[in-house]
């Protein structure tokens, strides 16, 4: 497994899994490559190091007196941060339903109890979503979601 930093267009930085290099290659050339931060297809590819010196960060924040951490550092948080919240749309598409553009029925049909209650995604329009609300049904909207379906990596 090839974990490769990478950098969008728009300067988001994420992580991207692949099987070996010539699938990172494959999925460049095939235009798979979006960033899950904002959709762009623009990835490239950043230069990255077989090994960080993460010790010297963990020292510093435990310091009371420390220096305000360098680029590099806020870089390293900034990933961490950007895979933290890949990681958890991954959980919300895997354990969800896409219902489509039929969300605000299928939420009604289980905050009703006419359907099986369970964790259900899709689309509604700010006035949907406001009517559902009214009705005692908590959503949250996700832009994000699109950006996952069908993620190969």
């Amino acid at each position: 497994m090839k974990v490769l930093n990478l950098l969008c267009s728009q300067a988001h930085r994420f992580e991207g899994w692949f099987a070996s290099e010539d699938d990172f290659q494959s999925q460049t050339e095939r235009g798979l490559l979006v960033c899950p931060m904002c959709g762009d297809a623009g990835v490239s590819r950043l230069p990255s190091a077989p090994r960080l010196n993460v010790s010297r960060l963990r020292d510093s924040s435990t310091a009371t007196d420390a220096a305000p951490p360098d680029q590099s550092a806020l870089d390293l948080h900034q990933s961490a941060a950007q895979s933290h919240v890949m990681r958890a749309m991954r959980q919300l598409m895997a354990k969800t339903e896409d219902v489509g553009e039929r969300f605000p029925e299928e939420a009604r049909r289980i905050h009703y109890g006419e359907a099986a209650e369970r964790g259900i995604r899709g689309r509604a329009t700010p006035e949907e979503a406001a009517s559902l609300a009214d009705e005692g049904i908590a959503v949250m909207a996700v832009p994000l979601a699109d950006v996952f379906k069908g993620e190969t990596h």
